[in-house]
């Protein structure tokens, strides 16, 4: 029996876990020489460098059952980075389907972002989209997201486009601001359209958000902490607590600026970035809201409260450790979505029991316990979705 039985569950966030040298195939020639492996990879010094002679057209992990499928973590898991091996990990899962995200370039795409080389940033994007296009045509269960800069305004609208067209379902765009402008900017319009028309949604993930804390937070005169990987360079508790901040600005910026309001079909997702922030951040602009609503026209203009908009539009996963049945209680049903984060170790083994336990906590109903394992994701996904994958047990 797959790990996920009884329902149909959508995952809303997975990652392939590249190898050194994957975007070589994808990149054009002039730009290899800037994004080296040891840019990609910079931690620990050999740890991933064995794997390249050991990708294989097909991975090795044929004794993974479903009893180790949530147990392997990490290049260890079946159909980590073999793309061949990812069907078989699908079915032992038991996932209608799964969002997919890059590992490597969720930190690289936003440094790149913050660089003086204009060319280079959206050329790493476009590889990036080739690349998860590629992986995930193996299997129509596997949704790739395609990465969108917001460096320059029409070469964003170009982007945009290409990433439309090269297949895939989620444009990922950061969540940090861009420099110079905010990402509410006007000039961004075209964007919001060709994701409106092709009826694809708009995400954010960690790893967007640029730097959380300044470095003086950790010269506390203590040792060093380790992360959930045992090294000192991923998130710690003190730093985990600033992940949410980035998405909160860049929505709220959307959302105040009417970004929302103007482009009504248009979804965003929030993915693992936690959630256990959201219903206050929208009691908190509804507060803002009625404070400000007398002086600013755009406030006045806004067919609906701010929490309304979240409501309809956008839509977040927590974290498996968080309260989710509080979250979903305190923010509404439509806002919620399940995620394995499939398969990095901060998804835990068993998400599924963290999550019921929770929500039987809070008495969320089974309505409301659709919505988060299924119905929410479709109405995200919206047209990156095909029907039949809408209710594939």
């Amino acid at each position: 029996m797959p790990y996920a039985s009884g329902r149909v569950i959508h995952d809303a966030d997975a990652h392939i876990m590249e190898v050194p040298g994957f975007l070589d195939r994808h990149l054009e020639a002039r730009y290899r020489a800037s994004v080296s492996d040891a840019v990609l990879f910079p931690r620990r010094e050999g740890f991933h460098g064995h794997l390249r002679d050991e990708h294989r057209a097909s991975g090795t992990a044929g004794d993974i059952d479903e009893g180790q499928i949530m147990l392997r973590k990490n290049w260890d898991a079946l159909g980590a980075y073999a793309a061949p091996d990812r069907p078989r990990s699908i079915d032992l899962l038991g996932f209608a389907s799964q969002l997919m995200f890059t590992t490597a370039l969720l930190n690289y795409s936003n440094v790149l972002e913050g660089g003086r080389d204009v060319d280079l940033a959206y050329a790493v994007a476009r590889a990036h989209t080739r690349h998860m296009v590629e992986f995930c045509s193996i299997d129509r269960r596997l949704l790739p997201s395609g990465y969108v800069p917001l460096i320059d305004f029409d070469r964003t609208a170009r982007a945009a486009r290409e990433t439309i067209e090269l297949g895939a379902k989620a444009l990922l765009i950061p969540s940090r601001c861009p420099d110079g402008h905010s990402p509410s900017h006007i000039g961004f319009d075209p964007l919001w359209g060709a994701a409106q028309e092709a009826g694809l949604p708009i995400v954010f993930h960690v790893g967007g958000g640029g730097k959380l804390l300044e470095d003086a937070y950790f010269e506390n005169g203590l040792p060093p902490v380790p992360d959930f990987h045992g090294g000192d360079d991923n998130f710690r508790s003190i730093d985990y607590m600033a992940i949410a901040y980035p998405p909160m600005k860049a929505l709220t910026a959307l959302i105040v600026d009417r970004v929302l309001d103007r482009f009504p079909n248009l979804k965003f997702g929030v993915i693992e970035q936690g959630a256990s922030w959201v219903p206050g951040w929208m009691r908190n602009m509804d507060s803002a809201h009625n404070a400000f609503y007398k002086n600013e026209e755009r406030l006045q203009k806004m067919s609906l409260r701010p929490s309304e908009f979240v409501r309809r539009q956008v839509r977040v996963t927590p974290y498996p450790h968080e309260d989710a049945g509080w979250i979903i209680a305190n923010a509404g049903g439509e806002v919620c979505l399940f995620s394995s984060d499939y398969p990095h170790v901060e998804g835990g083994r068993n998400p599924i029991k963290r999550f019921e336990a929770s929500m039987e906590a809070a008495g969320i109903d089974e309505r409301r316990r659709q919505r988060f394992y299924c119905d929410n994701f479709v109405d995200l996904m919206g047209a990156g979705l095909s029907s039949d994958l809408r209710v594939a047990a």
